[in-house]
């Protein structure tokens, strides 16, 4: 079979439609959702993504606040800032732009973030009820992964997937939501023996390790589906995690850029509107 693209760009676009559709019914009920972003320092990536985070919450009718705060800011002004935001009735959510500094401490900072605010879900309070399997905010970039693959209605129960990398932010949680999905699943790292003959096994392959071409079309099984989380800087071109030839080879597959990309930043948005949901 073709390898069919799985576009993140325009189901992102179907889903910032839909959210503008919900924030519009709760502005007629007196609810504005609202996202606050922090950015601390200079980092010219981080200023990208706060620039097109703040863009699509005004196309959707959203309230955007951005608190930039200088590189030398102290962990007690950054958590005097999370907790004004957590007061504010008309935020919703709270993102801490990362990286942060080296000076400051990530998961402090994140663990300050009131639990129904946080629209990352990083939270440990969210991370565990993702265990537990109850209903709670999920990671956006691992939530776009899904429902990438059920917008091309991707099978999953009783498959086998690999996700390629264990980071709080992508890996771990993405492993979960496979397995509440039906999936057998592996996680493969930088300590695993033998990368390719664990990722030949799968029908499903998630690589979020942030490093290019790490999966080549030699250790994909053929017809899988596979989910390239990575954003990499090469000779000044943007690349994923998973070799360009894969596509002669995958049943589905995410482009690098315009896959998982937009559709983390459509969850974020969906993240807070819920939120604002539940305010109302």
């Amino acid at each position: 079979m073709a390898c069919v693209k799985l576009d993140g760009k325009a189901l992102a676009m179907e889903i910032r439609e839909g959210l503008a559709r919900r924030v519009a019914t709760l502005k007629e009920r007196g609810v504005t959702p609202g996202l606050a972003v922090i950015l601390v320092g200079n980092d010219p990536a981080s200023e990208i993504y706060v620039r097109n985070k703040g863009i699509a919450c005004e196309k959707a009718g959203m309230r955007s606040e951005t608190i930039r705060m200088p590189e030398e800011t102290t962990q007690e002004a950054l958590e005097e800032q999370i907790r004004a935001l957590n007061a504010d009735p008309g935020i919703d959510g709270i993102l801490v732009q990362l990286p942060l500094p080296k000076h400051l401490d990530e998961r402090r900072a994140l663990n300050a973030i009131l639990p129904e605010k946080d629209a990352d879900g990083f939270h440990p309070m969210n991370a565990g009820k993702l265990l537990a399997g109850e209903e709670t905010v999920i990671p956006c970039t691992p939530k776009g992964c899904m429902r990438l693959l059920a917008s091309a209605d991707v099978p999953l129960s009783g498959k086998e997937a690999v996700v390629v990398g264990r980071s709080n932010i992508v890996g771990k949680p993405m492993a979960l939501l496979l397995m509440q999905a039906g999936c057998t699943v592996t996680v493969c790292h930088s300590k695993t023996r033998d990368l390719a003959a664990h990722v030949r096994r799968a029908d499903v392959v998630v690589a979020a390790v942030g490093k290019p071409g790490i999966i080549t079309a030699d250790m994909l099984k053929p017809g899988a589906a596979v989910i390239d989380v990575g954003i990499n800087r090469v000779d000044g071109k943007v690349t994923g995690d998973v070799a360009t030839e894969a596509a002669e080879v995958a049943g589905w597959l995410t482009p690098v850029p315009g896959g998982v990309g937009p559709m983390t930043i459509a969850m974020l948005l969906e993240n807070t509107v819920e939120a604002a949901e539940r305010r109302a």
